[in-house]
């Protein structure tokens, strides 16, 4: 299998680097990265194969955080980042699980609380590019080998359910739902099911994304 990868600098050569190290594909070529193929993807038609990483990476760590917090491998851990990946994105504590156990459930049993882990770990969650780059001076490693994976559930065709972000024709922008991805690109929405708090969070977070657009059509 070949991947094209757009984009030749570091970001570019970490995914490379990735998708390589993976063995999941005969050939790897790199372009560079215009203004034209950037203009080519914001303008595409929904109808095509468009999706971006979104909050695939931010769930990952939120998994991580949580298996550490309760000492679980955390691919046991089901829980889930929504919407757009920044400051804004929509942490899905109300269906989060660790083995099928709700989390309030094992936070009962310790005699805790949840406001108190879900506190520092939105905060850690959050704020995780930057206390990478302050660690070592660049975050690219992650979102390498997040691409990398995606690549690998396109050209198997896994129809892998991940949260990761394509049009959502209700908010009227690109924003991250869980989603099947195979090789059709996404092929499906997975609504989840939300407490009122996560709704109202939902339309927050693309309404921020609506206001970003809008200043950038504006300098243009």
């Amino acid at each position: 299998m070949k991947i094209g990868i757009v984009g030749t600098r570091t970001l570019g050569g970490v995914c490379a680097m990735a998708a390589g190290s993976r063995g999941r594909a005969r050939e790897i070529g790199l372009h560079k990265g215009t203004r034209r193929t950037a203009e080519a993807a914001a303008s595409a038609r929904v109808e095509t194969r468009v999706l971006s990483t979104g909050t695939f990476l931010d769930t990952m760590r939120f998994r991580v955080h949580l298996g550490q917090y309760f000492g679980f491998d955390p691919a046991h851990v089901d829980a889930q980042v929504i919407g757009d990946h920044g400051t804004s994105q929509v942490f899905l504590w109300s269906s989060a699980r660790a083995g099928g156990v709700p989390l309030n459930v094992l936070l009962e049993k310790r005699g805790e609380t949840l406001k108190a882990l879900r506190e520092k770990v939105e905060q850690d969650v959050r704020y995780a590019n930057i206390t990478i780059i302050e660690g070592h001076g660049a975050s690219q490693y992650g979102i390498g080998i997040i691409s990398a994976r995606i690549a690998e559930m396109i050209l198997r065709d896994e129809r892998a359910i991940v949260p990761i972000g394509s049009y959502q024709q209700e908010f009227g922008v690109t924003l991250s739902l869980p989603s099947v991805v195979g090789r059709g690109g996404v092929t499906a929405i997975l609504p989840p099911q939300l407490s009122d708090d996560e709704r109202q969070a939902l339309y927050q977070s693309a309404s921020n994304l609506k206001a970003a657009l809008d200043r950038v059509k504006d300098k243009h």
